[in-house]
């Protein structure tokens, strides 16, 4: 049984459960129907964050123009244009057994492509989701639904997983932030050019 979360809410993901190192991230939404300007193009991404609470190097900034960090430990799945179809639009993949001794925290967020030239914010966009599954089992452990009106919002934290007294949990965050893509990357200490 899946567990479902609120904003704000936190669960163990491996106190109980330590036989838990490969897990699939998964996150998806839908485009108001009503909607029907340009295709709206959300990408998923994990930005993998050192104590200081930033990534150390770009490379620890996982998204669709960097798939995989160099460990293997954090793998994106590939860009989805359209979002299209039901279930998880967008995939991430992590190996706790991999992750860099220096990595506390992984942030899981999603984007909204060109949302300035669309003119295009999260307030269109409704039943996002992240859920979190075992990989070796299929079976699904935690999912959060946002229910927040993002109406001006162009970039969303959803949720993150961190390191906390050796075990590993999941922290259920919802925040926004506008400006995109660029915001997140000047928030997680990566220079945009």
């Amino acid at each position: 049984m899946s567990i479902s979360l609120q904003k704000g809410q936190k669960v163990d993901l491996t106190k109980g459960n330590p036989s838990l190192t490969k897990i699939m991230v998964g996150l998806g939404w839908d485009v108001n129907c009503y909607d029907s300007g340009p295709d709206f193009d959300l990408d998923a991404a994990a930005f993998m964050l050192a104590s200081n609470a930033k990534c150390p190097t770009e490379k620890e900034f996982i998204f669709y123009g960097n798939l995989e960090h160099k460990t293997g430990s954090v793998k994106h799945m590939g860009d989805n244009l359209t979002g299209e179809g039901e279930g998880d639009d967008e995939q991430i993949l992590v190996d706790l057994t991999k992750l860099p001794e220096n990595i506390e925290r992984i942030a899981f967020t999603v984007t909204i492509y060109d949302y300035d030239v669309r003119r295009q914010n999260f307030g269109q966009v409704n039943n996002s989701f992240i859920r979190l599954v075992d990989e070796t089992t299929g079976k699904e452990l935690i999912r959060y639904d946002l229910a927040e009106d993002f109406s001006i919002e162009t970039a969303i934290v959803v949720g993150e997983l961190y390191k906390y007294n050796g075990d590993w949990k999941f922290n259920a965050i919802g925040s926004g932030f506008q400006g995109g893509l660029a915001a997140l990357c000047g928030h997680y200490g990566i220079e945009v050019a």
